[in-house]
């Protein structure tokens, strides 16, 4: 009988102790912090200040025109104006493949997310399209052709993004020694010697783009 109860306990142990091993950096429930916005990379992905480093944010729920879409800047500058430079409430409820925080965004009460929505600056692009708050703010916007939906057809960014795939410039494969935007050799580096590598210098006004001479058309 004892020999029973120990080969239990031990059984139980190890299972414990699989558990940890297998999934030692797995977060239990949702994660939630406040932080200042720094910079709108677009119109749906800000880069805010934590713990004294540099925070990718991906607004959960909606997918906004890629910068060289109709639409894009538009977006970008209402999401600008909805946080930049503010205290946002960020609800975190995933991690995705390239390291950013997928999260809700909360400023001043205000659900940023859905504004985007609202406002006819993003599509909705919830969990496989279930999300009926946000599917109804976005027929609501259509209906009225709010924002990019003045345009006739407008194309979604998913599918934009496969007709024009993204080349990463050569520097991607690591950050340099480059600090100012005189050493950057096109718009493409200076975003990502800003996005990925930290340098906030390169945004002086904090707009989200860096390095106005080259990125400014």
């Amino acid at each position: 009988m004892r020999m029973l109860i120990c080969c239990t306990l031990l059984c139980a142990g190890c299972r414990v102790l699989a558990a940890q091993t297998l999934a030692p950096n797995n977060r239990v429930g949702p994660e939630e912090f406040t932080a200042t916005v720094i910079a709108v990379l677009d119109g749906d992905t800000v880069l805010v200040r934590r713990n004294g480093g540099l925070v990718k944010v991906r607004l959960a729920g909606i997918d906004a025109p890629e910068k060289a879409q109709p639409y894009g800047d538009a977006s970008r500058l209402s999401l600008a104006g909805m946080v930049m430079k503010k205290p946002a409430r960020i609800i975190v409820q995933a991690v995705d493949q390239y390291q950013r925080l997928v999260a809700q965004l909360d400023v001043n009460g205000l659900d940023v997310n859905a504004e985007q929505l609202r406002r006819g600056m993003a599509w909705e692009y919830s969990n496989y399209h279930s999300n009926q708050t946000l599917i109804a703010l976005q027929l609501e916007a259509g209906r009225v052709r709010r924002g990019l939906w003045a345009q006739n057809d407008p194309t979604p960014p998913w599918k934009w993004r496969k007709l024009h795939p993204f080349v990463p410039h050569a520097v991607a494969a690591g950050c340099g020694k480059k600090q100012r935007c005189a050493e950057m050799a096109s718009c493409e580096e200076a975003e990502f010697y800003l996005t990925q590598c930290g340098l906030v210098t390169l945004d002086g006004n904090g707009d989200g783009t860096p390095c106005e001479a080259l990125c400014t058309p």
